[in-house]
């Protein structure tokens, strides 16, 4: 029997064991059951499709799960970048933070991070790049989407209000005074992102020569 022939087949009677009362899910896949968005998508809650009947069922096999983060670029008239003072670690960040587990994808994700953190509405953007961090030890790595918010001009940028007990402090500073401020992933996405035409794909926030850029 071919491949996918027994894999549609462990399915179906994975599924009729299911409908039959013989054992829950966890028993059928024997691990803990992903949700149908987590198993299609491999990241958590970022595509919203409908559940697949195979995956629902379980094949018995481990679906990668990814975390994934949007973060905001934002400038003042005069080209100057919006960064933040966590209170909860050292250095400086820009506005952002993890998708929730809920269907939100990474635009959501930023333009929610964007008004907790600091208060601010954006209402559009541009892809500047997408950053695959490696997991390790005590790091979980993941995808990281970062969006060029473009130049607020004074008023709006009036209107910051940071999220006291995440955020200390901001500043609106030069793009050489903001990158060495930033934490190494952070600077080197945000200095590769800020100079592109297009979307980059990186990894570890550096262009790998495999991978056309813009």
């Amino acid at each position: 029997m071919a491949e996918s022939a027994r894999e549609a087949e462990s399915a179906r009677k994975a599924q009729a064991r299911l409908a039959g009362g013989e054992a829950d899910r966890e028993a059928v896949t024997g691990v803990e059951a992903l949700s149908a968005r987590e198993a299609i998508t491999g990241i958590d809650a970022v595509s919203g499709q409908e559940a697949d009947p195979a995956f629902e069922a379980g094949l018995g096999f481990e679906v990668p799960r990814i975390p994934a983060s949007a973060g905001a670029m934002i400038f003042d008239r005069k080209g100057r970048l919006l960064i933040l003072k966590p209170t909860y670690k050292a250095g400086w960040t820009i506005p952002g933070g993890e998708m929730e587990a809920d269907g939100e994808t990474p635009w959501e994700a930023c333009q929610r991070e964007v008004a907790e953190e600091c208060g601010l509405t954006v209402r559009r953007a541009r892809l500047a790049c997408v950053d695959f961090r490696r997991p390790r030890p005590g790091r979980s790595g993941g995808m990281r989407f970062l969006f060029d918010c473009g130049r607020l001009d004074d008023d709006a940028l009036a209107a910051i209000k940071v999220q006291p007990d995440e955020i200390s402090q901001y500043r609106i500073v030069k793009l050489g005074t903001a990158l060495p401020l930033l934490s190494g992933p952070v600077r080197r996405r945000v200095k590769a992102g800020s100079s592109a035409a297009g979307t980059l794909y990186l990894e570890e926030g550096r262009p790998i020569a495999q991978v056309k850029s813009p």
